[in-house]
């Protein structure tokens, strides 16, 4: 006994967990039916904004010959920046992710929203290769770089010059190369919030900024007016023009789109004298249907038909500017007036159904491969994953770089609890997707056994570290019991109910239902009928508006030692 103890004591030191308690999910079912998407269209003909729904914010997009790629920001999420790929611009296919190994992605001890900011993907006609550029907030703005896509990215080049975030790349005709990005402004700021945009020249051959930065846009447009956070910068050359297009205002209910144009890239830049050229800010009615906010950090590219066409964010609220979803991407047909580009005319309200155009029609009815089928990224869907493949399904993250702590079973995905939870700055045991409709069902079956207060394990509704909610089996007073806990900055216990010693040993299945504002928390052991744990649970902790940061919410497998 004494030599058992012992050695007990020797691992506990070396911080050696002997025997991890495991939980393994048999399942995961997810329902999504939210009202802006209950409308009887013909998808042949139309499409939906979102194109991609839920926490899919700061898109970006490129094309080569007639494939389009879109990436998005994903910040302490591992793997990082998933990226997309189209051949119509509506029906996106998941193709991966460009940060996929730890050399490309060091996210130790990150915030929830802090991580990787705003991606910017550029394919150069000159050399044939694709570039990724963005900010880690740990590491530096960096950039990789690929001839496929498909068969994965070089590790980061860091670029030390950048002070500042959302780098991105512009490749001009010849080849030249040039990264424009926000950055402090030169000398003293005039006022909170005022930044600027600043160009570098790039070597191509050498992949290295050459010289010194130019600032060529102090403050954002109408500058009397004291613009803020003038950002997300992209520069492209249309016609006999420069155009350099950056967000403004925020990303919140104050976001917008604006655009200069010039002769050189150096400058100087005349703006737009109808900025923005997309917001939801203000003139619209405030009872319309289908709600849209936040509009903005848009990107541009000219279809293989010669039409253009942005990206944008964009969110849904489901009351006041409050949204759980966090920020989709939008998708517009680009007009041009006097030389200038509108995405959306003033005062309209971002429509939810728009027509296809003949092109897209076309594109659309063509499979990528012979015969493949990828899932549904908008409208009204649900997907139920068994955990049957040998690998996670690519909808499946991690918060910061994880540990190997899951495994696929013939009994379902099993977690091994560690010694971190969800409100701590490590790499928690668990697996996250998104949360991607107001109105949704997220369900689950844990076969889980804790044996003190300390261990949990079950669903887990994440914003942040200090906001979320805990859902699952664990210990109190001795007796098995299920909880659910809500942290809004506090960590509070909103209900508990004892499992009998029968309910104890068997599966319990987990049930999450929300709609807009409120959801309500259902449990059953075995087989059992579903009963009630706590109904109109106030969610409005996961909403971004009230929580800070810029993910949207995701819903957890999860398992721990250190409940907290």
């Amino acid at each position: 006994m004494m030599k058992k103890i012992l050695l007990a004591a020797f691992v506990s030191a070396l911080g050696i967990q002997a025997e991890a308690q495991t939980a393994t999910f048999g399942y995961f079912d997810y329902q999504g039916n939210e009202s802006r998407f209950n409308k009887n269209i013909d998808k042949n003909q139309k499409y939906y904004n979102p194109i991609l729904a839920g926490f899919y914010p700061d898109p970006s997009f490129c094309r080569k010959g007639d494939t389009y790629y879109l990436v998005n920001s994903s910040f302490s999420f591992y793997p990082g920046v998933p990226i997309s790929t189209s051949k119509d611009l509506i029906n996106w296919k998941p193709s991966g992710f460009v940060l996929d190994r730890p050399s490309q992605l060091p996210l130790q001890r990150q915030r929830v929203s802090g991580g990787i900011f705003a991606p910017a993907i550029t394919y150069n006609e000159k050399n044939k290769t694709f570039y990724m550029i963005t900010t880690n907030v740990g590491a530096g703005n960096f950039f990789v770089k690929s001839k496929n896509p498909e068969k994965g990215w070089s590790d980061p080049i860091y670029l030390p010059k950048i002070n500042g975030i959302d780098p991105s790349f512009f490749f001009d005709k010849d080849g030249t190369g040039y990264i424009v990005h926000n950055g402090p402004v030169d000398g003293k700021a005039d006022y909170e919030g005022q930044r600027a945009i600043r160009i570098f020249k790039f070597d191509v051959n050498g992949d290295s900024i050459v010289g010194d930065y130019k600032q060529i846009v102090r403050g954002g447009t109408h500058v009397t007016e004291r613009p803020i956070w003038i950002e997300g910068p992209h520069l492209y050359r249309i016609g006999k023009y420069y155009y350099l297009m950056c967000a403004e205002g925020g990303t919140c209910d104050q976001h917008s789109e604006v655009i200069f144009r010039a002769k050189n890239p150096m400058g100087p830049w005349e703006e737009n004298p109808n900025n923005p050229i997309l917001t939801q800010r203000s003139g619209l009615d405030p009872n319309r249907p289908d709600i849209v906010t936040s509009a903005g950090h848009a990107d541009l590219l000219q279809s293989a038909n010669g039409d253009w066409w942005a990206v944008f964010l964009g969110c849904r609220p489901y009351e006041d500017d409050f949204y759980n979803t966090g920020r989709d991407t939008y998708l517009l047909p680009v007009t041009w007036k006097n030389g200038w580009p509108v995405i959306l005319e003033k005062g309209k309200a971002m429509p939810t159904v728009l027509n296809k155009t003949a092109w897209q029609k076309k594109a659309g009815n063509k499979a990528f491969k012979a015969g493949e089928q990828f899932e549904p990224m908008t409208g009204n869907f649900g997907y139920r994953d068994n955990f049957k493949e040998s690998q996670l399904n690519g909808r499946w993250m991690f918060l910061r770089n994880p540990s190997e702590f899951w495994k696929i079973t013939d009994k379902g995905l099993q977690i091994a609890a560690k010694n971190t939870n969800i409100s701590q700055m490590d790499s928690p045991a668990a697996v996250f997707a998104r949360q991607q409709h107001t109105d949704f069902t997220a369900e689950t079956q844990v076969d889980f056994t804790p044996e003190n207060a300390k261990q949990l394990a079950g669903l887990v509704l994440l914003q942040n570290e200090q906001f979320n909610f805990v859902f699952g089996k664990t210990k109190r007073a001795g007796k098995t019991v299920v909880v659910l806990n809500r942290a809004e900055r506090v960590n509070v216990t909103i209900a508990s109910a004892e499992l009998t010693e029968q309910e104890a040993k068997e599966n319990l299945r987990l049930k999450i239902v929300g709609k807009g504002r409120y959801y309500s928390f259902y449990y059953a052991a075995g087989n059992g009928e579903w009963k009630l744990l706590a109904q109109g649970v106030d969610a409005v902790n996961l909403s971004t508006h009230q929580s800070g940061g810029f993910i949207g919410a995701c819903i957890g497998l999860y398992a721990t030692n250190n409940q907290n």
